[in-house]
């Protein structure tokens, strides 16, 4: 008898079809425009060490407004990456924090922020020296 020359493994996953509605695509870019924002950055990494009064975050992020830390925590938790604690206490006390679904995105976004930290001298002269070219 010879060595059979038909594939044993045929079981392959179907090729992943992008939807032709593009739902995907929308899906995705608004969890990037979430997780993008400069503000939800700022949170989740001042929140990496742990869970924060309102206050302390809004003195941790210069620049941000009352309104703005208001609707970024907002938007963060209600797309699960952070919880809000509200502790019966006069006055009461309430805590945010990263969501297990928020931890696991505190390394990448810390990345992307110690990432363009580091390279912010760069992109400033890169920046200077276009709008020099270009008349800006």
């Amino acid at each position: 008898m010879g060595t059979s020359l038909r594939p044993a493994h045929t079981d392959f996953p179907a090729p992943r079809v992008p939807n032709p509605d593009h739902s995907d695509c929308r899906g995705v870019a608004s969890v990037l425009s979430r997780v993008g924002d400069k503000w939800s950055v700022f949170v989740i990494m001042n929140l990496s060490d742990g869970p924060k009064r309102f206050n302390e975050l809004k003195r941790m992020i210069n620049g941000i407004s009352q309104r703005m830390l208001t609707l970024t925590l907002r938007g963060l938790e209600r797309d699960g990456l952070v919880t809000r604690t509200i502790f019966p206490t006069i006055p009461p006390r309430v805590d945010y924090e990263l969501t297990d679904l928020g931890r696991g995105l505190q390394e990448p976004v810390k990345a992307l922020g110690e990432w363009a930290m580091g390279h912010l001298m760069q992109i400033e002269a890169a920046r200077t020296r276009f709008d020099e070219r270009n008349g800006g």
